[in-house]
């Protein structure tokens, strides 16, 4: 591995500065403008052609070996998270890298710049897809939901939106490192997957003091909505690692009136699909049955956000073999499946693919005081471990990477198939009828 080690060495200060710009240039899903500028400039500087997504940030580019293989798809995420207290938040947005996607995106492009260098391929076959994606934190998902219904995109993650717009077509397999606080390369077998939500609770405005008998409080019908809400957890089973965690996003406009509109957004998640949509409908029950309980309306738009990831055992394995590489990084190998959510996962059930985690980050993920104290390893040492891990899957005529494909047992058949399944998870509009003295539930 030393030549592909000196490789990514060589281009240590591009790495380090693509890192020290994109963490001071933080921008939330599909606004990530300028930080999909400076990678796209960066690659094409290395002599790259890229193809650009239309009308949204991102882009991929392709390497290829001229030897006839797999095509190997590898990704960076651009796009940061809202986290105004963070210290180094934009001022003007709240937005901060508190999840470390800066030092995928150096990783990224500390790839590329090692595939350039002379006789780095010659042992290698196939094709290489280097994508820098936007949108996996699945926030802000009114303006999303915006674009969605202006007809900018389909789906509110960027690798469901990249996978749709055929931008992976022809992948094999995907891989992408995260950073993690632990100390050691880590190789989990997956995450849960989730379900949007965005939440409207719909009352009667009128004034606080003068009338309120009036009026039909929205607010406290949202309130009612969230205790119920804390009153099913307990009936959620443990395998099915089911997380609700609604945030009030909009809770009235003046305080002298009462609040006849609430905006609530959540995410339903679990370890697979029908766990998802059971919970799901549990909450949705608990949310209507507490607007009918004080006569307001309630409107429930759920979204399939990410479906849960499961890596396959061959990319797992094969990532534990890249990090034996690096004796100085000890790793964890292990069967758990985090609480979390990935788009990852939205990939993971049509082809082979692997999510592990390099260290180099501290504080709390998505926490005012997370940082990369460790750049060298969470860019360098990734791009490195990423390198590794392209070698052994397409040396020696692609053995490991066709092993790995022949192994694999989709989910679905093919991205078609997927997208008929999640569309089905989509839903919208009012959710109680009212006639007379009757009420009509549509859950």
């Amino acid at each position: 591995m030393e030549k592909y080690n000196a490789a990514v060495e060589k281009h240590k200060d591009l790495i380090l500065n693509a890192h020290k710009f994109l963490w001071a240039h933080p921008e939330t899903g599909f606004k990530e403008k300028s930080t999909s500028k400076y990678l796209e400039d960066a690659f094409i500087k290395l002599g790259y052609d890229i193809v650009r997504a239309d009308n949204i940030p991102g882009f991929y580019t392709v390497f290829d070996t001229g030897r006839k293989g797999p095509e190997i798809l590898v990704l960076g995420e651009l796009d940061a998270l809202l986290c105004p207290e963070h210290p180094e938040a934009d001022p003007e947005t709240g937005a901060a890298h508190s999840c470390g996607h800066s030092a995928q995106c150096a990783a990224l492009l500390g790839i590329a710049a090692a595939l350039k260098e002379t006789g780095i391929t010659d042992e290698l076959c196939g094709r290489i897809r280097l994508c820098a994606v936007p949108a996996e934190e699945l926030i802000e998902i009114e303006y999303r939901t915006a674009l969605k219904n202006e007809g900018k995109i389909s789906y509110l993650g960027g690798k469901s939106e990249f996978l749709h717009r055929g931008y992976f077509d022809g992948v094999d397999i995907a891989f992408m490192v995260h950073t993690t606080q632990s100390e050691s390369f880590t190789v989990i077998s997956g995450n849960v997957g989730c379900i949007a939500k965005r939440v409207i609770y719909k009352g009667i405005s009128s004034h606080a003091g003068g009338s309120p008998w009036n009026g039909c409080n929205a607010l406290y019908a949202a309130t009612l909505g969230l205790n119920a809400i804390n009153s099913i957890r307990e009936t959620f089973k443990e395998q099915d690692i089911i997380r609700v965690h609604p945030i009030i996003t909009q809770g009235g406009g003046a305080v002298n009136a009462i609040p006849d509109r609430v905006a609530i957004e959540s995410f339903v998640r679990g370890s697979n699909f029908e766990a998802m949509k059971d919970a799901n409908e549990r909450v949705n029950r608990a949310l209507c049955g507490a607007a009918l309980s004080l006569g307001a309306n309630i409107e429930i738009n759920d979204a399939p956000g990410y479906a849960p990831l499961k890596n396959s055992d061959g990319m797992m394995a094969l990532a534990k073999d890249a990090a034996s590489f690096f004796p100085e990084i000890p790793i964890i190998y292990s069967e758990t499946i985090s609480s979390g959510s990935t788009d990852m996962g939205d990939l993971s059930t049509l082809m082979p693919v692997v999510h592990p985690y390099v260290p180099g980050a501290s504080g709390n993920s998505h926490g005012a005081d997370y940082s990369i104290t460790n750049p060298e390893k969470a860019c360098v040492i990734s791009a490195k471990w990423q390198l590794a891990m392209l070698v052994l899957l397409l040396r020696d005529n692609a053995e490991t990477a066709k092993q790995i494909i022949d192994e694999f047992k989709p989910l679905f058949a093919n991205k078609q198939e997927y997208f008929n399944y999640i569309d089905k998870l989509f839903s919208s509009g009012d959710r109680i009828e009212y006639t007379g003295n009757s009420a009509t539930l549509k859950l």
